[in-house]
């Protein structure tokens, strides 16, 4: 699959809010909890940095080996040429054993974003494997990016973002910020702190604009951290049995409501408890155990 390169141009905020959900929730779905902690850490820098004295394509397929057994896939042959095209890599899905990715040429001299590049194309093949996807071209490349980050391959994708006076570049199809997001996400859940791996000053400060939201979301109404403010507003709403605008929660019974839906701050899959009662939730589907106060 194509996987784009944008060095004119970097989108910011978070554009994809529903599609970077929906791509949690399957995911999760998909693996189950048992699965998603077969994931426990995230790929080495060490593991995936290409020397200056390596040579290009033995340097090139060690670190696709290295991703290939980041990301739990059987151990097979790797191919992996250079040429000119459009996009920054492209991979074939192809049902025997083997991995072919072609890798832009302009990455022959960029050598610190060739990890980036296959983290993405390699990440393609699991899904494949797994027989996870989207029916539209643009939210299955959604899924590959939060697939690579959440599993631990993706914060590749976001160091190799620049945007200076000397250069912009981005890597994939999430906004810098979107794999804060998904990187906070990740670190929530397995203690994980990607920050000093960054080598690209701008993508740091989007992890921590990305962890910034992801935090929001752990104490938004009707979850117990949510603090006094957002407290009362959530009172006063389903008194009224309406949320207001912008919400991340929604009503239903009258008012006052009886019954309060909201997403699952780990997966994004929508729960629905009774309001009014402060209670613990548990996610069916990434088995998250949640302090409610609806």
């Amino acid at each position: 699959m194509p996987h784009r390169h944008e060095a004119d141009r970097v989108v910011h905020g978070f554009p994809h809010r529903s599609a970077v959900g929906a791509s949690l929730t399957a995911l999760h779905r998909r693996l189950s909890p048992d699965g998603v902690r077969r994931y426990p850490a995230s790929v080495t820098a060490a593991d995936v940095a290409l020397g200056d004295g390596e040579d290009l394509h033995r340097g090139t397929r060690r670190v696709a080996r290295a991703l290939v057994r980041h990301l739990g896939l059987p151990d097979a042959r790797v191919t992996v040429d250079f040429r000119p095209m459009e996009y920054a890599g492209t991979v074939e899905l192809a049902p025997g054993p083997e991995y072919s990715v072609e890798v832009h040429e302009r990455f022959r001299t960029r050598r610190g974003d060739i990890g980036a590049v296959l983290a993405h194309e390699i990440t393609h093949v699991l899904l494949h494997r797994l027989g996870l996807r989207f029916p539209r071209t643009a939210e299955n490349e959604i899924l590959t990016d939060v697939t690579a980050a959440y599993l631990g391959a993706g914060w590749l994708l976001l160091d190799a973002y620049r945007e200076d006076g000397v250069e912009r570049q981005r890597l994939g199809y999430l906004t810098p910020e979107e794999f804060g997001y998904v990187l906070a996400k990740r670190a929530e859940v397995f203690g994980e702190d990607p920050s000093p791996w960054f080598t690209s000053p701008v993508a740091y400060e989007a992890w921590v604009r990305g962890r910034a939201e992801a935090r929001r979301e752990r104490t938004a109404p009707p979850l117990a951290g949510a603090g006094p403010v957002e407290r009362r507003r959530y009172a006063w709403e389903r008194r009224r049995g309406r949320a207001g605008e912008g919400a991340p929660y929604a009503f239903d019974g009258g008012a006052p409501a009886t019954g309060v839906s909201f997403p699952c701050p780990v997966c994004r899959q929508r729960l629905r408890i009774p309001a009014g009662r402060t209670l613990r939730a548990r996610c069916g589907v990434c088995g998250t155990v949640l302090e409610c106060a609806a």
